[in-house]
């Protein structure tokens, strides 16, 4: 079974949907058939290579609130990250850009490391405060999760894989997704947000029923 997945390195449900989807996959008797692909969205693709003011700052900026509105709200965030195991700091995020991450996990994509990558990208954005859009950053998490470095650096300068990143999001646009996370299951299936577990888990069971039904059929 093929899962696409939607999502932005900047989009804070973005890592709760993939802890929970995890959680169902794991537990899933089915799991070695699955194949995940991670492609890329922008929620705010206007943001400048860094924004010079904090997320609460950002945020009310962006969505018309008032600042203490933001707080309750990236709390309530918060306590449900908590609630997966993670750890957001929203305090020492830095609110930048991430086409040049999207960038990345592409290249790391085609050395089989998307996962990777992907999990490393969104743990520097909301639990270690790294700048996503900064180029030595990037390329030291690439490292990280075994990427070459000089690789890592030449794909960023000569941006060799925002074509890639331009038609994950023209695809998306094109199946209607208009918020991350999004889940597309062997394109039969679409599940948005970060649902709880067991919703997760329905939906694999009902993925695989349509699978077999579609099986059946071409007989």
């Amino acid at each position: 079974m093929q899962i696409d997945i939607w999502s932005d390195v900047a989009c804070p449900w973005c890592f709760i949907g993939k802890r929970r989807f995890e959680a169902a996959l794991v537990t899933w008797e089915h799991r070695d058939e699955v194949e995940v692909t991670w492609h890329s969205f922008q929620l705010d693709p206007s943001l400048p290579q860094r924004y010079d003011g904090t997320e609460v700052e950002y945020l009310s900026t962006r969505k018309g609130m008032p600042v203490e509105q933001v707080r309750q709200m990236i709390e309530h965030v918060a306590e449900q990250a908590a609630g997966e195991g993670l750890r957001y700091d929203f305090d020492r995020l830095v609110v930048a850009n991430s086409l040049r991450a999207h960038q990345l996990l592409h290249l790391a994509k085609a050395h089989g490391r998307g996962d990777a990558v992907k999990e490393a990208l969104l743990s520097a954005h909301f639990e270690r405060g790294i700048d996503i859009g900064d180029v030595d950053a990037l390329a030291a998490l690439g490292a990280e999760a075994g990427l070459d470095e000089h690789e890592v650096r030449e794909a960023l300068g000569d941006e060799r894989f925002l074509p890639a990143v331009r038609a994950d999001i023209a695809q998306a646009r094109e199946l209607g997704v208009n918020g991350v996370p999004f889940f597309v299951f062997d394109m039969r299936l679409g599940l948005s947000g970060a649902q709880p577990a067991q919703v997760f888990t329905q939906a694999l069971e009902q993925a695989r029923a349509l699978e077999l039904e579609g099986a059946t059929a071409e007989r």
